[in-house]
């Protein structure tokens, strides 16, 4: 499975933006997905996950009720809608695809990864 994430960009402080995340197969569309960033010199963060039929999701407690994840099983598309975004939301997002069909919040529970988009956040 190829993961191609896209719609990042430089906004400012309280904007919103939308990341998508294409798979390459409706391969993804039978697991679990995620969106995970990351900054120089940080580990792989948690940010929002999905399961298989879109029904559960969860989310990291820094981005609760300012994220939405969400995906398009028929299109094989995973969002990321993003509102009041903070500089601390600056990062590299990474959209991956699950090993199993349920959310997971690990990267250790993830197979594929996207090549990453870059949201920077200005004060």
């Amino acid at each position: 499975v190829q993961l191609q994430a896209s719609g990042g960009g430089l906004v400012r402080a309280g904007d919103s933006l939308r990341l998508s995340c294409t798979a390459s197969r409706r391969t993804a569309s039978n697991n679990g997905m995620g969106w995970f960033r990351q900054n120089p010199g940080k580990e792989r963060e948690f940010v929002a996950t999905i399961d298989w039929r879109g029904g559960r999701s969860s989310y990291a407690d820094s981005v609760k009720g300012r994220f939405t994840i969400s995906r398009d099983n028929a299109k094989n598309i995973l969002y990321l809608q993003m509102s009041s975004l903070k500089p601390e939301d600056t990062a590299v997002y990474y959209c991956a695809v699950a090993r199993g069909a349920w959310s997971a919040s690990s990267a250790n529970d993830y197979a594929y990864w996207g090549q990453g988009t870059q949201v920077t956040v200005s004060s």
